[in-house]
């Protein structure tokens, strides 16, 4: 007869298994479970230890933190130095790229929370991980308004000092007033209303 320790194990093995089985079967299951709060978690962690470590001095942001200190590209050819630029400002900074469909979808949704904000709610600002002329041409293709900085695409790009050492995109990080890292996403939101529930803190 089997002891209640071995039971447990095969059926712990065995409710593995199906949940495997599940989300390779079912791979909207694994889309649901990433949309939420504890499925980012676990998402990220995953990702994360998959991830290149990121060069020696590359101080990577974890939620809680502060935003490192970084001088980016605007549009304009200027630099703006974050997270300074956004001081007293909530902010939703979504990292995207113009070769990435899922990015590209999401950004009309992001626009459309933007003018519901306004300029007294937490702020849409975009940071494309590509080069300024792709940026600017994909931005008004899709006529987005909202404030965007270029980054170049590495190892220790803005999204990777922002907590995404993996490089995954979309990325968004919500960051609060006082440049606090308050949560962040890996992949696309479906829509305004999933962008505002998320963005709630």
């Amino acid at each position: 007869m089997l002891s209640n320790r071995r039971i447990l194990v095969v059926a712990l093995l065995a409710a593995v298994a199906g949940a495997a089985a599940s989300l390779y079967f079912e791979p909207t299951i694994a889309q649901r479970l990433a949309g939420t709060e504890p499925g980012q978690r676990v998402l990220g962690a995953v990702l994360d230890a998959k991830a290149p470590s990121p060069p020696a001095g590359v101080i990577v942001a974890k939620r809680g933190d502060i935003v490192p200190t970084m001088n980016l590209a605007a549009l304009d050819g200027s630099r703006v130095a974050l997270p300074q630029a956004w001081a007293g400002t909530p902010v939703l900074v979504n990292f995207w790229a113009s070769w990435c469909a899922p990015c590209l979808k999401e950004m009309p949704e992001l626009e459309a929370y933007s003018a519901e904000q306004g300029t007294n709610g937490t702020q849409v600002v975009g940071i494309a991980l590509d080069d300024v002329a792709a940026a600017r041409a994909m931005l008004e293709r899709l006529g987005i308004t909202y404030g965007n900085l270029v980054d170049a695409p590495g190892p220790a790009d803005a999204s990777v000092r922002m907590g995404n050492p993996a490089g995954a995109l979309p990325y968004s990080v919500l960051v609060s007033a006082d440049g606090r890292v308050l949560k962040t996403k890996i992949g696309p939101f479906e829509d305004e209303a999933d962008i505002a529930a998320w963005a709630q803190r």
